[in-house]
This record gives structure tokens, C-alpha cells and sequence, in this order.
């Protein structure tokens, strides 16, 4: 008798089959000792690593529910080739990984949900082989093409984890400690990993404290983190979120920095900042894409305050940095790091210790020009693009009104254009080029003084002061990797001038060593000298400025220089003589010698040329043409100078005070020719 298929397939032995294989199942899933397949399971481990696996021991427990739990004990992570043998990059004491069965299975395998994974006592030994190469880099198995799909991971707990960092070429070394601690009023667990060790040659120390990774997968949930960091002198604090974690993206950053030297920052992010006093900073840091923003800062440098916005953009061959900076109030010392000079002012309440230090070595040296060399290294390593701008200038010898300057720096070379220095109405422009892509670098520097305020300059000092416009050219080129150097091996030539003002009597009768005059200007009695024009002119030749004419003419004297100041050695050998315009009782007439090092002149008379009568000829008309000043003058001083009558009488060789007072005079060329005594030799 034929029955139904249907009939045949309900019939009781295959319910008796199946209450018996599975029975069969699950007593084989509660004997079956997995440990059998510990070979297979890290074979495939090391499969996937590209390096050597060991396992001491394989589990699976829960195995019929629908969570199964695999336990890993006694893994070793074996270092790449390359490495001596037997060495290994990790271990870790016991694994547990506990899986999400249903939805894997409903996705076909492409939905891993990993429930929880607990790693009890991981160590690490990270750090690069014989060959350069790091141990931490995985040359992972799976077709770039078709990457395996990335678990979905529920939670995280580390316990007692152990990892030691070192790359020689950063200068690091540390040793972090990692552990997943409990969350504050009972608030999700946090990720924490202390640090302690070197990084970048300095002593390092620092905390990073994150959410769980069940944060760390809520793209709605921002992903918290704290980090406090001290490396060498500089503290840094991290704190914010970010709304993608996994590609760090989306960062909503409060960023503060603090420390002794900006340029100390550089073994930590990389970007060769000049040396400066102690600094307090505080903005904002995101990034996106190849761009790392630190914007809307402020805070102080020294006694300056700073604020503005700062990128550093890594997506060129060289990073470039791109910055708007704006100080409303300056000191000047505060930035004397770009030249090479320590930073700060010495005693300040801001001066910290390195720069305490560096004021009292300087101190003690015999020269006085900055001799620290630039880091040709550094500076070709990072392109700029700066603006900077201070409202307000402070220093200790002249108020200036503002300062702006834009700095480019391309492969090292180095430019300021221009740099702009407000002196009341009037301007000091300078170009400076510094080409270090050659070694020793090329600079060539271009400043023209425009209409400058005298009384501006001499309002710092006590003793004497004046009023006037002063106007001139300095052209450098030269050739070193330090403002000494520099210096020592350029040419060029300085010429200044000065007209329409008054002087403080002071400097005049110190000139002629008038005792009663000085005196009264130091007692601060009214007496002034009305200048009619100051013309000097200096040539630069293998660092030392030759003195082609100094010529200071006043209703009571005509000053006279002469001289050489050698920027090799930092010496100067000088003399000042005076002609006299009145009789002045206790007036010795004899020349001023200055000479000795730029740190300690001797300032005394030479009365071995006492009467000594240069005449304005000598002086003047013997050495260059004066009328071939007339326009660097007036480029300088505008149209509006006295300087006319002093380049006429020059050319016919007369002093300039035997001219009538009331010859008629037109601003800015020669004055008519008068009818005048000989001059006095």
C-alpha cells in the first residue's frame, strides 16, 4: 500500500530522529571540548595579522543560546619579520567576545553585532623594528575591495591594560595605563588611559578620559572626551565632543594652552613657532578634511595680548599655516625672539624662569647682538601666510602708535612685507627678505623712514627731548643664519634726516662740552636748539658702517661726525666736534671721542684736537655731491625741510651760519646764495 508523501513525512519516527540529533546537539554542545579548535582559531588569527599568533586556550560558552560567548586565553602577538625573533607586540590575558547569533544570521553575515568585548590585562610593546618599520601597523589579509564588514560593538571593558610607545624619531617614549572605570553619577563607563614617559625629548604626563563606545556608535549622541596633558613646560587641556568619532569629525573643542616658550610647542604639534615669554591661551579647535583650526583665541603672551585665528591646513607637501593675529597691546621685547633676542622683558612679572635665565646669561656676555641661529630645518618644514597687527606698541625706548606687518614663509624663505612701525605722523616701512633655501641665508632689507615724529622717539627719555621730522633710507644685504652674522657680513647704506625742529640743548653742549649749558638742560631749564637740518650718510662695507657725512646744523652750532662702527667685532670709534654759533662761557671745543664695545662705550674729549675747525665744506661738499640728496630727502622729510640751505652752502663750500637768517628759502631746494664772510677753517 502506497501512502502520501504528506503522510509519510508526519509520521512519529521523525519527531522520535529529531528529539534524538538534537539531543544529540546539545549534549555534543555541552561536552564538546572547543579547546580542539585553538590551532585552527589562531591560524586564522595570525592569517589575518600577517604575524605570528599563539593561543594557550579556546571556549565557547552559551553555546545554544542566542548570544554565544568565545573566550580567548594566553594570546601572543608576535612582531612583524624584520624583528628579532621571538619578540612580540602584544599580550593579552583573556579575551571575551560575546556575539549577537539572530542578527547575524538575518543578515547573511553581513551585520556583526558584537554585544560586549572584555579585555582583561592587554600589554603592548609598540615601538619601530631594526628597519624603521612600526610594529603597530597590520598588513591585514582582506581585499582592500571587499573589506570584511566592521562589527557593531555594544560595550568595551578593559581591565588593567599595559602599553609601552616609543618612536625615536618623535623622541617619545611613554608607558599608558588603559581601564574602563565606572561613569560619574552612575552615568555610562568612561575609557581612561594615564600616560607618563617622554614625547618629542620632553618629560610627558597626561589623561584621556572618553565615553563608552555605546556613545562612540550614537551618531545623535556627540562622543564626549577630556584630555590634560603637560609636556616639558606646556600644559595642555582638551574638552568638547565630537559628533563623529570614528573619523574624528564634527569636533566641538575648547582648546587651552599654557607654558613657558611657544617654540616649545613644536615636539608636539609639529609647527615651528618663534621663541616667546610665557604664554596663556584659550579658543576653539575643530578640523575637517586636511584642515586643524584653532579660531576666536585670545589671551597673553609676555605682557602683550594676543587674539586671533590660526590654520594649519596638512594637505601640501608642507603644512601651511594660515593666520590673523591682532595684539590691542604690544610690548615690543615680547617679540624680540624673531630676531633672535630672548623674549620678554627682563624682570617683568610675566618673565618666567628659562627667560630669567637667558636675560642673565646675556648680561653677562660682552656683546650685545642676538647670535642664536635660525633652524634652517624647521623653518623649511612649514610654509606661512601670517597678518599681524598691534594697536598699540610699548617699549622702553619709543611709544610707537602701531605696528602690521604680513609674514610669508616658502621653503624657508622668508619674507616681511612690509613691516610698518607708526611713529606719530610719520612711517618706518621695511622690506626683509630672508632666503633660507640657501645656507647661509641671504637677507636683503629695504627701510625707508618717512616723516618721522622726533619728539616721538625722545619721549621715553628723561633728560632731554625735541621736536622735528626725520626722514632716510636704509638698504642691507647681507649674509648669515643669525642677526649677528648678518650684520657682520653685509653692505649697504644708511642715510638719515632731520629738519624743521628743536633739540634739547643737552645734546649740543655735550657735543662741545659746554659744563654751564649741560647743566641747565639737566637741571631742566629752558633751552632748546632750533635745527635747521641734520644730513648723515653711512656706507655699509663687510659690516662696517663708515661714516661719509654726519652734519647737525642748529641756530647755536654746527655738530660734525665722523667714524667707523664695526658690526664684526661690535666696536665703535666715533668722534662729535662742534662749531659754535655764540660765545658760551666754560665751552672747551673739543671733539667727543666714543669708542670701545657697544656694551661699554668710553665717552671722553680729545684735547688734542681742541680748536679743531672742521668747516661745513669738509664736512659736506668734500665727500659726495649734496644736491644728489635732495630727493631721498624729501622722500623722507616731505617737501617741508631747511635742508636747502645747508646742501647750497655745502657746494659753495660755506658754513651754513654765516647765511643771512632772513634769506629767502623755498622748501625743498637749494637756497639762493647769499653774500657771505669766508668761513673759518
Amino acid at each position: 500500500m502506497v501512502r502520501p508523501l504528506a503522510a509519510i513525512a508526519h509520521h512519529p519516527i521523525w519527531t522520535g530522529i529529531g528529539v534524538t540529533v538534537l539531543a544529540a546537539i546539545v549534549t555534543l554542545a555541552l561536552v564538546w571540548d572547543w579547546n580542539w579548535f585553538r590551532p585552527l582559531v589562531a591560524r586564522t588569527i595570525a592569517d589575518e595579522l600577517q604575524r605570528p599568533v599563539t593561543l594557550q586556550h579556546f571556549d565557547v560558552r552559551d553555546a545554544l543560546s542566542a548570544q554565544p560567548l568565545l573566550v580567548f586565553d594566553g594570546i601572543a602577538i608576535g612582531n612583524p619579520p624584520g624583528f628579532p625573533a621571538g619578540s612580540e607586540t602584544g599580550t593579552i590575558q583573556k579575551l571575551s567576545v560575546r556575539f549577537d547569533l539572530p542578527a547575524l544570521l538575518a543578515s547573511f553575515g553581513h551585520n556583526v553585532i558584537v554585544s560586549q568585548i572584555a579585555i582583561d590585562r592587554p600589554q603592548g610593546d609598540l615601538r619601530p623594528g631594526p628597519n624603521g618599520n612600526p610594529n603597530w601597523m597590520f598588513a591585514m589579509s582582506a581585499n582592500p575591495s571587499s573589506p570584511s564588514p566592521l562589527p557593531r560593538i555594544g560595550s568595551l571593558v578593559i581591565t588593567d591594560g599595559d602599553f609601552r610607545f616609543a618612536e625615536p624619531k618623535r623622541g617619545a617614549d611613554v608607558r599608558a595605563k588603559v581601564q574602563t572605570v565606572p561613569g560619574k553619577n552612575g552615568g555610562e563607563p568612561q575609557i581612561v588611559i594615564t600616560a607618563n614617559g617622554t614625547y618629542g625629548g620632553q618629560k610627558f604626563a597626561g589623561t584621556f578620559r572618553g565615553g563608552s563606545l555605546l556613545t562612540l556608535k550614537d551618531k545623535k549622541k556627540p562622543y564626549p572626551v577630556e584630555v590634560d596633558a603637560r609636556a616639558g613646560n606646556n600644559k595642555i587641556h582638551l574638552v568638547g565632543t565630537l559628533q563623529d568619532p570614528e573619523t574624528l569629525g564634527g569636533a566641538d573643542l575648547q582648546l587651552e594652552l599654557e607654558g613657558q616658550d611657544l617654540a616649545e610647542l613644536y615636539p608636539i604639534f609639529h609647527v615651528p613657532l618663534a621663541p616667546s615669554p610665557p604664554f596663556h591661551l584659550r579658543g576653539h579647535l575643530d578640523y575637517s578634511g586636511t584642515h586643524i583650526r584653532f579660531h576666536d583665541f585670545s589671551g597673553t603672551v609676555g605682557q602683550s595680548d594676543l587674539e586671533g585665528n590660526f590654520d594649519v591646513d596638512r594637505g601640501y607637501a608642507r603644512p601651511l599655516v594660515t593666520a590673523d593675529l591682532t595684539s590691542k597691546s604690544v610690548r615690543l621685547a615680547d617679540l624680540a625672539g624673531f630676531i633672535g633676542a630672548t623674549p620678554g622683558k627682563a624682570g617683568a612679572p610675566t618673565e618666567g624662569p628659562k627667560q630669567r635665565a637667558e636675560h642673565a646669561a646675556a648680561e653677562a656676555k660682552s656683546t650685545l647682538l642676538p647670535n642664536t641661529a635660525i633652524d634652517l630645518q624647521k623653518i623649511r618644514s612649514t610654509d606661512f601666510r601670517v597678518h599681524y597687527r598691534g594697536e598699540r606698541i610699548l617699549t622702553d625706548w619709543a611709544p610707537l602708535d602701531h605696528l602690521e606687518t604680513n609674514l610669508s614663509i616658502t621653503d624657508g624663505d622668508i619674507r616681511l612685507t612690509p613691516l610698518d612701525f607708526a611713529v606719530g605722523t610719520g612711517n618706518i616701512y621695511a622690506n626683509i627678505e630672508l632666503d633660507g633655501r640657501v645656507n647661509p641665508i641671504r637677507s636683503k632689507v629695504d627701510i625707508d623712514f618717512r616723516q618721522v615724529d622726533f619728539h616721538r622717539i625722545m619721549q621715553s627719555t628723561k633728560i632731554f627731548g625735541g621736536v622735528g621730522t626725520i626722514g632716510g633710507r636704509w638698504e642691507l644685504d647681507g649674509r648669515g643664519n643669525s642677526l649677528a652674522q648678518i650684520l657682520a657680513h653685509s653692505n649697504g647704506d644708511l642715510r638719515l634726516f632731520m629738519g624743521n625742529g628743536n633739540l634739547s640743548a643737552i645734546l649740543v653742549n655735550l657735543a662741545g662740552l659746554d659744563i654751564g649749558g649741560t647743566i641747565a638742560s639737566l637741571l631742566g631749564l629752558p633751552q632748546q636748539a632750533n635745527i635747521n637740518c641734520m644730513v648723515s650718510d653711512f656706507a655699509l662695507r663687510n659690516g662696517v658702517l663708515d661714516t661719509k657725512a654726519l652734519v647737525l646744523d642748529t641756530d647755536q652750532a654746527n655738530v660734525f661726525g665722523k667714524g667707523t662702527v664695526d658690526l664684526r667685532n661690535e666696536t665703535i670709534d666715533f668722534q662729535v666736534t662742534q662749531e659754535g654759533k655764540h660765545v658760551s662761557v666754560g665751552a672747551l671745543h673739543a671733539p667727543i671721542d666714543i669708542t670701545g664695545k657697544f656694551k661699554s662705550p668710553s665717552v671722553k674729549p680729545d684735547p688734542a684736537a681742541l680748536g679743531i675747525r672742521l668747516g661745513i665744506a669738509a664736512a659736506l661738499g668734500a665727500v659726495f655731491p649734496p644736491a644728489a640728496l635732495l630727493p631721498t630727502i624729501q622722500l623722507g622729510l616731505g617737501t617741508n625741510h631747511n635742508c636747502g640751505a645747508l646742501i647750497a652752502a655745502a657746494q659753495a663750500g660755506e658754513a651754513p651760519h654765516q647765511l643771512p637768517q632772513s634769506a629767502p628759502h623755498v622748501a625743498g631746494t637749494p637756497a639762493p646764495k647769499q653774500q657771505v664772510q669766508a668761513p673759518r677753517r
